[in-house]
């Protein structure tokens, strides 16, 4: 086993970043990425294991105000049991659902997961539908500095983000939807929840006189990230949810969807599979 000179867990996030400023600590939460990771070699500990476990500002829910806030270490099962996500964004409290398996979502963070950046990471369909952007901190010239980027621009390929090593992901962020926003989740692989996701998609979406207005749709390992899916969004924009705009949006998603073979399926079947559904999505907001 790799030797690791120091072990920090501190209980301040100022502690935290200060221990981050170098650049050169390996960081964790939950630990559902880095162990089975760093045991098959594909990553190697820093000199520093920080743990974020102990520091109560990184944790829990806020959803009083326009803002809705997720500190980074919450539990994927923590958002899974919130009754206040439940109602204002059942998209992202759907995903949950699906996430692995109850030991797992007991450890595994939001934050991590999104720092994983996995294409096939199962938080970042629903947040991008949800347009929630992430909240990063460092520590500057003596304080604590932060700044916002959009989901959609954080990741940059797979398990590559915009984030810098000397900062910490500390929340993710996202308008309180409308009242009448819709949103629905899907995801395939070979065992439901268990796995990894095959491919995944998020819609969401107003309805407003007959017609789809500030239309989302996410899709996951389809491509080196998570991805809106911008052209069909546009064949849904503005469009009532009949037969013919489902399936223009169907035949959109070869414009936004570019999976690849590997050892979980064919770019065939998942460029199948995501059409399906796809369909299967706007006919159940179509129906209910």
């Amino acid at each position: 086993m790799q030797e690791i000179t120091t072990y920090l867990a501190p209980r301040r996030l100022d502690e935290a970043l200060r221990a981050t400023a170098d650049g050169d600590a390996t960081v964790f939460c939950g630990g559902t990425d880095l162990a089975p990771q760093t045991e098959s070699g594909v990553r190697q500990y820093k000199a520093k294991l920080l743990s974020l476990r102990r520091i109560e500002e990184l944790g829990g829910i806020e959803a009083e105000g326009h803002e809705i806030r997720i500190g980074a270490t919450t539990t994927i099962s923590e958002i899974r049991r919130s009754s206040a996500l439940a109602e204002i964004a059942p998209v992202l409290v759907e995903a949950t659902e699906h996430f692995a398996s109850e030991q797992i979502r007991n450890a595994a963070s939001v934050g991590g997961n999104l720092c994983n950046a996995s294409p096939a990471g199962d938080m970042s369909p629903p947040l991008l539908v949800l347009g929630a952007a992430v909240e990063l901190a460092c520590w500057r010239e003596g304080a604590v500095r932060t700044r916002r980027i959009p989901l959609e621009e954080f990741f940059l390929g797979p398990g590559k983000t915009a984030k810098l090593p000397e900062e910490l992901l500390t929340a993710v962020v996202f308008e309180r939807p409308v009242v009448d926003f819709v949103g629905r989740f899907r995801k395939s692989g070979p065992r439901p929840a268990l796995e990894i996701s095959t491919v995944s998609v998020a819609f969401g979406a107003r309805i407003a006189n007959g017609l789809l207005r500030g239309v989302r749709v996410a899709m996951g390992a389809v491509a080196p990230t998570p991805l809106r899916a911008r052209h069909v969004e546009a064949a849904l924009e503005g469009k009532p949810l009949d037969a013919a705009t489902i399936a223009a949006a169907v035949a959109a998603t070869t414009e936004d969807a570019k999976p690849i073979d590997d050892v979980r399926a064919s770019a065939w079947y998942r460029s199948h599979l995501i059409q399906v559904f796809v369909e299967e999505v706007l006919n159940d907001v179509r129906r209910n």
